[in-house]
């Protein structure tokens, strides 16, 4: 089989090959239901998944639901997440999205992206992990993983992660853009690091063009 000669075709093969290599496209922050995945994603900003997943038991021990967290003291919530860092601004915004939920959602976490953007410390990104990782809904959550291997594997040039989401989902279903994402971030953790991506072992390194280019060009 020729190599795919444009971003779509090559976005089909990379998501055919990721589905072979990380078949289990699970997200790596440890939670049981919408709620706890929702803080933890909160906490997840300039932070890296086992740092997040250090603090939640605590957190979720003390605060389990939404009605506990939205009355939880700031000064003892940013104690217990101080660690994943700025946790002044998370404390906050755990605090006013769970405020948020009781007041408009019933306590129930809310499935639309319309809605959960509209939480305190809640984008799009986080709005995305959320529909497809609990809900079963499309979302295609793009952090700085997903957009740094789309760019390298030349399947856009975007740099807004607004217009990546965009162009990546164009190419596939619905159904594939969550698991395509989360394996993105996969590949991104295990192999294609920001600094020192491993070509020599990466199974896209025949399609990928930054395989190609100098190092200094694979960094971006």
């Amino acid at each position: 089989m020729g190599k795919p000669r444009t971003p779509a075709g090559r976005a089909k093969e990379v998501a055919s090959r990721l589905a072979v290599l990380y078949p289990e496209a699970e997200c790596e922050l440890t939670h049981k239901n919408p709620f706890e995945l929702l803080a933890a994603t909160i906490l997840s900003a300039q932070c890296t998944d086992v740092r997040v997943n250090m603090v939640t038991p605590q957190l979720f021990a003390k605060y389990p639901t939404p009605t506990a967290l939205a009355a939880a003291n700031p000064s003892e919530l940013e104690e217990i997440i101080r660690s994943t860092g700025f946790f002044q601004t998370k404390a906050r915004n755990l605090i006013g999205m769970a405020q948020n939920v009781l007041d408009r959602y019933n306590g129930e976490i809310p499935s639309d992206l319309e809605d959960l953007v509209t939480l305190p410390g809640v984008g799009r990104k986080t709005g995305n992990v959320l529909r497809s990782v609990v809900f079963g809904l499309p979302g295609l959550a793009v952090d700085t993983h997903v957009g740094r291997l789309s760019r390298r594997l030349g399947l856009t040039v975007e740099e807004d992660p607004v217009k990546v989401e965009k162009v990546l989902n164009a190419f596939l279903p619905p159904e594939e853009w969550g698991s395509f994402g989360l394996r993105l971030i996969l590949h991104g953790r295990r192999v294609c690091d920001a600094k020192k991506p491993a070509c020599d072992r990466c199974e896209f390194d025949d399609i990928c063009p930054s395989s190609l280019m100098p190092t200094k060009a694979k960094k971006k």
